[in-house]
């Protein structure tokens, strides 16, 4: 191990001395602990039909397993490492009558949000510690893919209800050029606990000195070990590569810290959280009308490009679409501000260019209607994600998806399952729960 350069996770089968030989450095290995039998895996989801008992390697760690048990050693000395109890069961991680587990995973999603609230909500006190955010005056959010764009939603939900100063780093990006960081809290959100671009931005953090958080699903996972907080969203084992229900949990968790840190007068933050928690039933009604989506995801099967557009909040959202699209589809989505289309994508613009958009009833609604219309005008076929009781698009558009009235911040959890939904119903020809190229866990920079 000591001549070996990069990351690596690895097992070696000594099957004359019949045991297996495993080492990590910087890329996920989990050790399973069974009844008389051992498992060595990338991640838990491998070893869930076997056991729950799950024991999380560390940087530098080799460990022996033989019929008898196991010895694991960090630099030649024996070490212990705790066995965690994983609080998922093999049901979760199988597809229960769904042809897909993208399918089933965006179902799941009301539960997902009720599971999370639960965690951090009792009645109307929001029970997550805050305290990272002491004596902070700027957040920066490191992520990755769906991950970024929650860091975007979250961002705009922070500054909105806290203003404190945030802004959203791609953590490939931070980590290669110098961020001036003061009292600064650097926050890691990172479904799998395990994504090599997030690891190294919460260590170059740490090793700045600055505060750390990291939002995640996985228990024990190494995010978890690096950071100095950790909050877990609970969305349970998630086993599509294109994350659905675990991206609306994220949203969650950022709008409970938003909530708990601002200065909202209490009845405007009883009115906020029991609006959370109405979020589950409109979440269901949405998918109650999912013919209607699959549909319209069927006509965009035609297409060999798409353009998402929004404003505001709607923007962040739009990019989420857009990157469902093209790697569920296989179809080249782009997301774009509505306001930066007449600076150059309004070229691409025909009847051979739909283009979704994702209309918010704020500040941004009436001059996001002027940007469809002029959409419209030059021969785009146009869907808009819209309020249910918004009837006034109807006119200016191809179709519309309605979904569930909310307030104007908690639209994205709404409108980005509608968009999971639309990918998911234009890639039927697809390899949808594992697409071409693309890994659950990038444990590679």
């Amino acid at each position: 191990m000591e001549d070996l350069k990069g990351s690596y996770a690895f097992v070696v089968l000594n099957k004359y001395e019949n045991k297996l030989i495993a080492c990590r450095y910087k890329s996920p290995l989990i050790l399973g602990v069974g009844d008389g039998e051992y498992f060595l895996a990338s991640d838990v989801p491998a070893v869930l039909e076997y056991t729950n008992r799950v024991i999380y390697l560390e940087d530098g760690d080799l460990v022996i397993v033989t019929p008898n048990g196991y010895e694991a050693f960090n630099k030649g000395i024996r070490v212990e490492r705790k066995i965690e109890i994983v609080p998922w069961s093999i049901e979760a991680a199988e597809k229960g009558g769904y042809e897909h587990f993208m399918l089933k995973e965006i179902h799941e999603t009301p539960k997902v949000i009720e599971d999370t609230l639960f965690e951090y909500l009792v009645e109307e006190e929001i029970t997550l510690d805050t305290s990272f955010a002491e004596d902070v005056n700027e957040i920066i959010f490191v992520a990755c893919g769906t991950s970024y764009h929650a860091s975007l939603l979250g961002k705009y939900i922070l500054e909105r209800l806290t203003g404190i100063p945030s802004k959203v780093e791609f953590a490939s990006e931070f980590n290669y050029h110098e961020v001036p960081l003061g009292k600064t809290l650097v926050v890691g959100i990172t479904q799998s606990g395990e994504t090599a671009d997030t690891l190294e931005a919460l260590r170059k953090a740490k090793k700045a000195g600055v505060k750390t958080l990291v939002i995640t699903n996985v228990l024990g996972s190494t995010a978890t070990r690096i950071a100095d907080n950790v909050l877990y969203i609970r969305a349970g084992p998630e086993i599509s590569v294109a994350a659905t229900k675990s991206f609306v949990a994220q949203l969650i968790v950022l709008y409970l810290i938003a909530a708990k840190l601002s200065l909202m007068p209490k009845a405007k933050f009883s009115e906020f959280v029991n609006e959370l928690k109405t979020l589950p039933e409109k979440v269901q009604r949405l998918l109650d009308q999912e013919d209607k989506i699959k549909r319209i995801g069927e006509k965009l099967a035609n297409y060999e490009n798409i353009m998402y557009i929004g404003r505001g909040l709607g923007y962040p959202v739009a990019l989420e679409g857009a990157l469902k699209m093209k790697e569920i589809s296989y179809t080249h989505a782009e997301g774009y501000p509505a306001g930066e289309l007449k600076h150059g994508p309004f070229a691409l613009l025909g009847k051979n260019m739909p283009v979704i958009g994702c209309l918010i009833k704020d500040e941004t609604y009436e001059i996001m209607l002027s940007n469809v219309k002029e959409i419209k005008a030059r021969d785009s076929p146009v869907v808009l994600i819209a309020d249910e009781e918004d009837k006034e698009v109807e006119k200016y558009v191809d179709c519309v998806i309605r979904v569930p009235k909310t307030s104007p911040i908690f639209s994205p959890v709404v409108q980005s399952i509608a968009l999971q939904l639309l990918a998911y119903y234009a890639a039927k020809k697809c390899e949808i729960d594992k697409p071409r190229h693309l890994a659950k866990s990038v444990t590679v920079e």
